[in-house]
């Protein structure tokens, strides 16, 4: 029997990364596309409980999905238990832009969606391809103009290995990011501290009243080893997340501090 998988990612259920993932897929696999009717990049691990949330069957160049009014984690949810989808794996992506270091993985829609996914038992892999402009990651994701070639590919084989390997028994999650210019070599990598350099843009609207824009280049000089640095190298970042967030190697300490 093919595997199933379940399909997801943030930038909506009509964006060309979204069904570069389901071509790729398809060649082996039993895919459903449970995914967000609208962009929703940026909104983490968050969870529509205070509205109902409507999932709505559609057909997209031919293919059957379901389209979603809610995050990427409400996508999970209703394929997971309302549509009763039990699959092998749950696949987020392909993702428009990076996803690496700390910051992308508790603010990402994408690793969110995937991280969801294994809070509820099922083994998940996000992929994310980088962009040669930041601004592209605004643009309609459905005309993104993007070359996937490399990303399809990289999805094919990661998605194929894990299923015949077995999901590693300490991982909850795979986060892979995928260059622009890949080498096709991969690396194994630890997340980054960070991937930009933060700050606040002001300006005044034409009432004369500020409001401000969050921005910021991004951060080159991350440390051998991490994700930041393997795709600066054009090598195809893998990395190993868990749903844990324990700081084991701090609670010595704070055992000390409340004398326990």
């Amino acid at each position: 029997m093919r595997p199933r998988i379940l399909l997801t990612n943030d930038d909506g259920v009509t964006s060309e990364g979204l069904w570069a993932a389901y071509e790729a897929l398809s060649e082996f696999a039993d895919v459903t596309v449970v995914a967000p009717s609208s962009q929703q990049s940026a909104v983490g691990r968050s969870i529509s409980i205070f509205e109902p949330i409507r999932a709505t069957k559609i057909a997209i160049n031919g293919n059957e999905a379901y389209s979603v009014g809610g995050k990427p984690t409400d996508s999970v949810i209703i394929g997971l238990y309302a549509l009763k989808i039990n699959p092998d794996l749950v696949v987020s992506g392909i993702n428009i832009g990076e996803n690496l270091s700390f910051e992308s993985v508790m603010t990402s829609g994408t690793i969110g969606a995937a991280l969801e996914a294994a809070n509820h038992g099922f083994p998940s892999v996000a992929f994310s391809l980088q962009v040669e402009d930041q601004g592209d990651k605004f643009d309609d994701p459905k005309f993104s103009g993007l070359d996937f070639e490399d990303a399809r590919k990289v999805t094919s084989e990661v998605c194929r290995k894990l299923l015949e390997s077995g999901f590693p028994k300490k991982c909850d999650v795979i986060n892979v990011n995928i260059p622009k210019k890949s080498s096709g070599v991969y690396e194994v990598t630890h997340l980054a501290d960070r991937l930009f350099e933060t700050g606040v843009e002001k300006r005044l609207d034409p009432r004369g009243r500020p409001y401000f824009w969050i921005n910021g280049p991004i951060f080159d000089k991350a440390d051998a080893g991490t994700d930041v640095c393997s795709i600066s190298k054009g090598n195809i970042s893998v990395t190993p997340i868990t749903l844990d967030s324990t700081a084991y190697s701090g609670m010595d300490e704070v055992k000390n501090i409340f004398n326990i």
